[in-house]
């Protein structure tokens, strides 16, 4: 698709969210895999299925509500993108950052996004919440890729701090004052996908790095700070794999531990959202 249809396309949905929501949300929230129960805190809400809002995709994976919801969150004004899509699903990663781009150009200032993962650090354990420190991005296509918008962002956006400062440290004190345990700083990869990864490939990501590994999230991430978005990343690591001992990991097990750690990750978005 070229640049000018997509800017296009990018316009229109903007001007129909402008037509349907009371206000702009300053902040916005991708949920991921197993944690998009979100919403249900979410007051004075507006819900707007991704089916009716202009050349929004769709989401393919079952986990993926797939709504916009916006009201008010921890006393801020939030849209929730309850679902996610992935460059595994056949779309391409200008496709997949579709919402982000919209949200940014809506007024959102700041962006929080979360998904599920599986972890390579051997220190951590199934639950844990992993505060995205820096990234390794593997997949083959980047969405800034092509003719850049002046009006949208620079065209070589500085990724040397890529994850705000001032929002890792107030999570991490977040977490310290609700008892939270096993909240930890890391640096998460993304790659293609859908296939899982081998044994070779798991202690390949441990050597360049990699704290935690996903399929998404990056992408979306890449777009927010071209927009000049501030950025939070949070990780629920639901497994943790040993390639010398390696183990089927089934998306079902990732889902259930995905959900089992949603309450804590509830807490703590909500008491972030009360701090900025």
């Amino acid at each position: 698709m070229d640049m000018e249809r997509y800017k296009a396309q990018v316009e229109e949905a903007v001007h129909y969210l402008q037509s349907r929501l009371p206000a702009a949300p300053e902040i916005m929230i991708q949920l991921g895999t197993g944690l998009g129960g979100l919403a249900r805190a979410m007051e004075n809400a507006c819900t707007i299925p991704f089916a009716e809002i202009p050349h929004f995709p769709q989401s393919t994976v079952t986990s993926h509500a797939g709504n916009l919801v916006v009201g008010m969150l921890g006393g801020q004004s939030v849209a929730l993108l309850q679902g996610r899509f992935h460059y595994y699903e056949g779309y391409s990663t200008r496709e997949v950052t579709f919402p982000v781009r919209v949200l940014s150009l809506l007024g959102a200032k700041t962006a929080v996004v979360t998904n599920a993962s599986g972890g390579l650090n051997a220190d951590y354990s199934p639950g844990t919440i992993m505060v995205l420190a820096d990234h390794l991005y593997l997949l083959p296509e980047n969405p800034l890729r092509g003719p850049n918008v002046d009006t949208w962002g620079e065209r070589f956006p500085d990724l040397s701090q890529p994850y705000d400062a001032g929002l890792r440290q107030l999570t991490m004190d977040t977490a310290v004052e609700l008892g939270l345990n096993e909240v930890v700083a890391g640096t998460y990869v993304c790659i293609p996908g859908p296939s899982l990864e081998t044994p070779a490939e798991t202690r390949y990501l441990r050597m360049i790095g990699g704290d935690a590994v996903g399929m998404s999230s990056v992408p979306e991430i890449l777009v927010a700070l071209h927009a000049g978005l501030r950025v939070l990343g949070l990780s629920v690591v639901a497994n943790v794999n040993d390639p010398d001992n390696f183990q089927p990991i089934l998306l079902e097990d990732i889902v259930t531990a995905a959900e089992r750690a949603e309450p804590r990750l509830q807490r703590l978005i909500l008491k972030i959202l009360a701090g900025m």
